[in-house]
């Protein structure tokens, strides 16, 4: 595959993670009418990397994926599978750089106060991993970036979550998916359970002719796209590993 397709592919692939908590107002600018768009029709042009660079806490993990690696294009597909589900590429992240991209990119000293900023960067054990789900465990719950109270349900909505799909409703999805559990002040990976989540909006969905036993991802209760058995098996792997630190 061409590096034209493979960012072409990647900005797709990222709007369809990016759309719902883009709806919601929590990241990036008023762009969801065109995230939606891209992800119902299911094509991509270089416009909608101009709209994803918006997203100030997106944009600089890709870039750190992407510089570690070696890979120019931070919207490469294989750069964007890694930060929202999780692939190899995480392995060869340098660490190192994980302090400055703190401090530079996401600007977590403004964020943060000194003692909360020295304890999140003590604390970053050197298995860490720029996925999804480190931010959402380990910087979102301390820098409070959305106006409500922390609970273990948005803790649920905003990490990347995968199912499978047991009963199609008409604008809904049943799935069997593992959700974060309390459990004597530690947050835990339940076994699957039953879920119902958005896959239609509009009468439009990002996954097509949806199946029983499909494999699914969702983000903010929003179905994102169908996955491999080896992308759920990645999801579980790098969100147990960012969960257990």
């Amino acid at each position: 595959m061409n590096s034209i397709n493979t960012q072409l592919n990647g900005l797709l692939l990222c709007a369809k993670y990016a759309f719902m908590p883009n709806k919601l107002q929590y990241c990036g600018g008023d762009r969801n009418s065109e995230l939606f768009n891209f992800g119902i029709q299911n094509q991509s042009d270089p416009f909608l990397g101009t709209l994803l660079k918006e997203f100030e806490t997106l944009y600089p993990y890709l870039t750190l994926i992407a510089s570690s690696n070696g890979i120019k294009d931070p919207f490469d597909q294989k750069v964007v599978e890694a930060y929202w589900i999780g692939n190899e590429l995480l392995e060869k992240t340098d660490m190192k750089k994980l302090y400055w991209h703190f401090v530079d990119a996401l600007k977590l000293k403004n964020k943060m106060t000194p003692q909360q900023f020295t304890d999140l960067v003590g604390q970053i054990p050197p298995q860490a991993k720029p996925h999804h789900s480190f931010h959402v465990f380990n910087i979102w719950l301390r820098t409070g970036n959305l106006p409500i109270a922390h609970t273990i349900q948005t803790v649920n909505d905003c990490r990347i979550g995968w199912g499978k799909i047991t009963k199609i409703l008409p604008n809904e999805l049943e799935i069997e998916t593992p959700v974060i559990e309390e459990k004597l002040e530690k947050l835990l990976l339940s076994k699957p359970q039953k879920k119902t989540v958005i896959y239609k909006m509009l009468n439009e969905s990002f996954i097509k002719n949806p199946q029983i036993n499909d494999l699914i991802s969702y983000h903010w209760n929003f179905a994102c796209d169908k996955i491999t058995e080896s992308q759920a098996i990645n999801l579980q792997r790098y969100t147990l590993a960012n969960l257990t630190q």
